[in-house]
């Protein structure tokens, strides 16, 4: 009697589950066939995905369902769309809004803001940074958050999208590119500013801590702003005051302001930087190992390439960017002042994170992105070989580069280890940065010559460091480019594979997905990503652009 009773309790559930089937309006998406790695690092399992009005309406058996769009995923990966830590795209989303470098890697969700954020800003900054603008041809019409994101919102955007608030960019509208401190009353219309952004969507307070300004910020007025931004459930994310000689005080300081705060910390593009510095991540490991088991909520992200990507300007000491770019080109041009700045790149005081100490030599620095367009033969050459050309010495011929290019030129510089990257790589608190805007392979972006994280980053970790090297699980790298992202950031509702989610997806041959971009042929797209769908739409269908815009602008929850 129970026997049959259980029976008939099953056959009368079957039933009411296919009559709901049934019932259901159709699916816009059914993926059928596929391996699901839910994000999670759980191993994956066989099962179908449905998707309706942008979200993951259903996984399990729903190959007989109804759907207006079917996607055979058989032999493929179904995973939650990748979340770059840090993508840099705030501007070159304007200039195209596809980002083709972005979506081909798997790419739907993006996180920027480095310490100089997109907003807010005002005309000195504009009359300032005159010659970004300039290159990228943007007219910037907007002078907070919201007007901005307005901007992308209705021009259409191909992933989602979200930034920080920088406070280079707060310290640079109260008290512009000098070396100063701020008083009482600046410091508190500073708060006033990170109150404001995060009220109109920022995701928390940035930092890039070697770039002037920002060194000139004392740790004090960092918890300041810190404080202010974990009020409305933000974040801290650094690119810290040193990635080289002194990373373990740097360290002590970003977790110093996670404590303080108090607010969860990110650091960007974890590193030891320079050869003197090789095999120091264990130490940077046992420190980020040691604040989380205190308490802190402190994690990271890598892009795991071997060269780093960064101004030139990085190279002159800290004093001489006092007054800003225009000021820098002045002491440039100035005998004495370049005879200062060399003294102090040759040599080593410990003041300063001193790059040109830490770098092999003048051929591990990499020209990669100008604006004068008479220097554009310089773009791929190494400052070596471009010293060698113009017959001076190499210090010498990076100031002429920044004085003739108004300091904008970009750099690759060769000087990680891959010890340090695979360990770093290999934490489960370590998340996954491209570190770099979004571009495309023509037009007015692929005039540039950039690092080839810009088009490789996840493609290359899923090529070598998983199908190559065993380095890492296919279930762990995805959860280091989904559900861990997601988790830092606050992304409730995106970053694993579940009903109820939005529905940012990537179906992939886990033995085909492999990077392209090389440093000297870096604008090439990634291979191997069949389908990506931002919040259920797809961006790329059979290994092809489809030119949607369905991305989302990710307000903080604590926006108004």
């Amino acid at each position: 009697m129970r026997v049959v009773l259980a029976c008939c309790i099953s056959l009368a559930t079957s039933a009411s589950f296919a009559a709901a089937q049934g019932s259901a309006a159709p699916f816009d998406v059914l993926i059928t066939n596929g391996h699901i790695i839910d994000g999670t690092g759980s191993p994956w399992y066989a099962g179908d995905v449905g998707i309706r009005n942008g979200r993951v309406a259903a996984i399990g058996h729903l190959t007989a369902a109804p759907a207006k769009r079917h996607i055979d995923a058989k032999g493929m990966v179904v995973a939650p769309g990748f979340i770059d830590m840090l993508g840099q795209s705030e501007l070159t989303i304007l200039v195209d809004p596809h980002l083709p470098s972005k979506i081909f890697q798997g790419i739907t969700t993006e996180v920027t803001g480095e310490g100089s954020s997109v907003a807010p800003l005002d005309d000195k900054i504009i009359k300032a940074d005159r010659v970004t603008y300039e290159h990228f041809k943007i007219t910037p019409d907007w002078r907070d958050l919201s007007q901005y994101f307005a901007r992308l919102e209705k021009q259409g955007i191909g992933i989602n999208f979200a930034t920080y608030v920088g406070a280079t960019q707060v310290r640079r509208i109260v008290l512009g590119d000098s070396d100063v401190a701020p008083t009482a009353a600046q410091l508190d219309q500073m708060k006033a500013i990170v109150r404001h952004a995060m009220q109109q969507g920022a995701r928390g307070v940035s930092t890039s801590l070697q770039y002037a300004p920002a060194p000139y910020a004392k740790t004090g007025e960092l918890i300041a702003l810190a404080s202010e931004a974990a009020k409305f459930g933000g974040v801290y994310a650094t690119h810290m005051r040193s990635e080289g000689s002194d990373v373990l005080g740097a360290l002590d300081e970003a977790i110093r302001i996670g404590r303080e705060a108090p607010i969860p910390v990110e650091i960007w593009h974890i590193k030891a930087a320079g050869k003197p510095n090789w095999g120091r991540m264990p130490q940077i490991v046992a420190k980020i190992d040691s604040a989380r088991a205190s308490g802190v909520d402190i994690t990271a992200d890598t892009y795991a390439y071997p060269a780093w990507f960064n101004s030139m300007s990085a190279f002159v000491p800290p004093w001489a960017h006092d007054g800003g770019d225009k000021a820098l080109i002045a002491r440039l041009k100035d005998p004495a002042m370049r005879a200062r700045m060399r003294k102090d790149m040759e040599s080593n005081d410990g003041t300063w994170d001193n790059e040109w100490q830490e770098i092999p030599g003048p051929e591990a620095v990499l020209v990669s992105v100008v604006q004068n367009k008479r220097l554009l033969p310089l773009q791929g050459k190494t400052l070596a070989d471009i010293a060698k050309m113009r017959g001076t010495d190499p210090i010498n011929t990076l100031f002429d580069i920044l004085v003739e290019d108004e300091a904008f030129t970009e750099c690759a510089v060769f000087a990680m280890s891959e010890a340090d990257i695979l360990l770093a790589l290999q934490q489960p608190w370590t998340a996954i940065d491209n570190d770099s805007q979004g571009t495309a392979p023509d037009g007015l972006l692929g005039q540039e010559h950039p690092h080839p994280r810009a088009y490789g980053t996840f493609p290359r970790i899923l090529r070598k460091y998983v199908r190559e090297d065993h380095a890492l699980r296919l279930e762990d790298a995805i959860r280091k480019f989904s559900a861990l992202p997601a988790q830092k950031m606050r992304f409730a509702d995106r970053g694993v594979l579940k009903e109820g989610m939005w529905a940012d997806v990537v179906v992939f041959d886990p033995n085909v997905i492999r990077d392209v971009a090389t440093f000297e042929q870096p604008n090439q797209l990634s291979v191997g990503m069949q389908y990506v769908l931002v919040n259920g739409v797809p961006v790329i269908a059979e290994g092809k652009m489809t030119n949607a815009l369905p991305g989302k602008v990710l307000r903080n929850h604590g926006a108004r």
